[in-house]
């Protein structure tokens, strides 16, 4: 087959019965649970997840749960009602800010951002997020994040991370998908429901997702299909266009960011051709010239995903199982 952007293209029709009959027969039959609980924010995964579980199980067994906390994005509650209307289902609000409070997120993280930017304050309007360096076909640089911090009168001010404070944001910041994950068992447990996961193959297989968090889940219906098949999905199961048309952004930070600023470097499009083309060893020049590339910025990609992908796999990893003494490899940690 010749390499274009045909390669990514589906068939949304089939695929709809498909992964519709597989989550009847999961859910129900080998579960044996009665429907789905879900996390709706107004973004087109969940949203296409939220069209899906309405045809496999009815809208009258989906919960769709709002999980906002202060930092959310302001538009996210209205899409997140407007689509679960659209699909028939009555959503549940659940804010998780007192929890939140409650855990230290915001003092946590907001400790961490002084100390790189002593002005920091969120409570007179300042507003923070984590950016990696842009476009990774232009610069060949590594996953290094740089903390930008908005004044209250707009200003952005950005500096390099150091490690000590990176960690200690992302540690504090993990607490909201975390929180999350817990309200939706309460309700999945309340009703002996499944807990049905949005994340799609970008997220997953680079590692955009929290262990435990929005990683924790039951049934993950649309982890097989790339950002660019989502919106096709999209598309066939009519969600609305103002959901399509919206930039898929990481609803984690004060401030305003899209998914490409904070984590996958590249246009959805873009990444998507040479992400399968990677896996089809798809040789470089031929991807190079289909693309309009060159072979430097195909490697650089291509490096990328490596990197990410190698340095989460601790995310993927089923809980490790150590046997005891005297039955199969010893005990211990390697040397």
């Amino acid at each position: 087959m010749v390499f274009g952007p045909h390669v990514l293209e589906i068939d949304p029709a089939a695929e709809t019965e498909r992964i519709v009959s597989m989550m009847r027969h999961t859910v129900g039959k080998v579960m044996r649970r009665r429907g789905a609980v879900m996390g709706i924010s107004g973004g087109v995964d969940s949203s296409v997840v939220l069209a899906l579980c309405a045809r496999a199980f009815g809208p009258e067994r989906v919960v769709a749960l709002m999980l906002p906390e202060k930092d959310s994005e302001s538009d996210s509650e209205r899409l997140a009602r407007t689509v679960a209307g659209h699909y028939g289902v009555e959503p549940v609000l659940e804010v998780i800010t007192p929890v939140l409070d409650g855990f230290g997120c915001y003092q946590r993280r907001d400790e961490a951002i002084r100390r790189v930017f002593p002005e920091y304050d969120a409570a007179a309007g300042y507003k923070a997020k984590l950016v990696l360096p842009s476009n990774i076909l232009e610069d060949d640089t590594l996953n290094v994040f740089s903390l930008t911090i908005v004044t209250p009168d707009g200003e952005e001010k950005n500096k390099r991370l150091p490690l000590k404070e990176y960690l200690q944001i992302v540690a504090a910041s993990n607490f909201k998908q975390r929180t999350r994950m817990s309200m939706l068992y309460y309700h999945a447990e309340l009703r002996n429901y499944a807990v049905v996961g949005t994340a799609n193959k970008n997220e997953h297989g680079q590692g955009f997702f929290v262990k435990w968090g929005d990683g924790g889940v039951d049934v993950r219906p649309i982890i097989h299909l790339f950002k660019t098949q989502i919106y096709q999905l999209a598309e066939y199961l009519d969600v609305p266009e103002e959901v399509r048309q919206r930039p898929p952004t990481s609803d984690t930070y004060s401030a305003h960011q899209t998914q490409e600023e904070f984590f996958f470097r590249l246009p959805f499009k873009t990444m998507d051709m040479l992400w399968y083309a990677l896996e089809h060893d798809v040789p470089v020049p031929e991807v190079a010239a289909a693309m309009d590339l060159t072979e430097e910025q195909v490697q650089r990609a291509f490096n990328d995903f490596l990197r990410k992908q190698r340095t989460t796999d601790y995310l993927r990893m089923a809980p490790v199982e150590l046997a005891p003494a005297g039955e199969g490899e010893p005990v211990g940690l390697p040397d």
